[in-house]
């Protein structure tokens, strides 16, 4: 697989302020990347966790430890959903 390397740099303070390590601000710094990309659109759940350097399961994980929803359906369509599935 072909990689491509990105180099941020992050002011120092930053990491003391959040009291974490720079491996553990790089997992976070993925995360809420690829979360962010996957809630636009811009990435399937399973690209998304691979961004994040994780396997699918995990990435649903984190995403509900969150507290984030992982499928955004909007009201009408669920009740939509509700009453075909009620139809069958």
């Amino acid at each position: 697989m072909n990689t491509v390397e990105i180099k941020l740099n992050i002011d120092e303070t930053i990491l003391l302020s959040m009291k974490e390590k720079k491996e553990e601000f790089e997992k976070i710094l993925l995360f809420y990347t690829a979360f962010s990309l996957y809630r636009k659109g811009k990435l399937s759940l399973g690209r998304a966790a691979q961004l994040a350097n994780s396997n699918r399961l995990d990435f649903i994980k984190k995403i509900q430890e969150e507290d984030e929803y992982i499928f955004d359906y909007d009201k009408d369509l669920i009740d939509e959903m509700i009453i075909k599935a009620r139809e069958t």
